[in-house]
């Protein structure tokens, strides 16, 4: 089942997309668009290939076949350094802050590729968004709850001020709680203006605030629609929802 997405020309575009592990073909011709200012969900089982698809878009994980276009731009054999520039960042999964230094030395990291001013005017930026990081700024990064943790990973990828922001399983090993506080604050940051690529198993709670929803089965797209369409749909609810 497809539904017809928006007519808005997309910021990305991922057209008929394959890639490998040595012989094994982790992603079949995936197609994907993320309109700007679209908040868009990729929902699916652990194994199906979702963090291997944003793992692409960022360009960590080769690609063996089709292609990535970025504000119209082919950047499929583009290099991950250069995908940051151009406007793409990624919050990893599990967050992997640099444990040892302090919060405010992995937020300047984030913005390398900033000048000096305009990482002083991103950091005051994370800081109001954040402002539990202001407070724990001089701490050992290591030191934040998982929450926090999760804030200053998603706070280091937007020091680069990016026009799409990829997130790997945001709400993995967190209290239900704070989930939904994570949940909230990818809404705020969409209602800002960031367009929003996320990776989520807990398909209710992504596809619950999502423009656009797609759902991923061994390499391939099998479904996409409006999230709160997917969400009613009986296969959906049955597969991923336990209902």
């Amino acid at each position: 089942m497809t539904v017809s997405s928006s007519a808005t020309p997309a910021l990305l575009q991922v057209s008929a997309l394959s890639s490998h592990y040595g012989r094994i073909q982790a992603l079949h011709s995936v197609d994907l668009a993320v309109s700007p200012g679209q908040l868009v969900a990729l929902v699916g089982a652990n194994g199906a290939g979702k963090t291997t698809l944003l793992r692409a878009i960022s360009g960590v994980q080769p690609i063996s076949a089709g292609r990535i276009d970025f504000q119209r731009q082919d950047l499929s054999r583009t290099v991950a350094s250069q995908r940051v520039r151009v406007g793409i960042s990624q919050v990893p999964e599990g967050r992997q802050v640099f444990a040892p230094m302090s919060v405010a030395d992995n937020l300047g990291l984030g913005g390398f590729t900033r000048d000096k001013a305009e990482r002083a005017e991103s950091l005051a930026a994370m800081y109001a968004l954040f402002p539990i990081l202001f407070e724990k700024r001089d701490l050992p990064a290591g030191t934040l709850s998982g929450g926090q943790q999760q804030m200053l990973a998603m706070a280091r990828a937007l020091m680069a001020k990016p026009q799409l922001l990829l997130l790997d399983e945001p709400s993995m090993g967190l209290a239900p709680l704070i989930v939904q506080d994570i949940f909230r604050l990818i809404q705020k940051l969409r209602d800002q203006g960031i367009t929003i690529l996320v990776v989520e198993q807990n398909a209710r709670a992504a596809l619950s605030i999502a423009d656009q929803g797609y759902v991923l089965e061994l390499g391939r797209i099998v479904m996409s629609g409006p999230g709160r369409v997917l969400l009613k749909d009986e296969k959906i609810r049955a597969a991923y929802l336990g209902m």
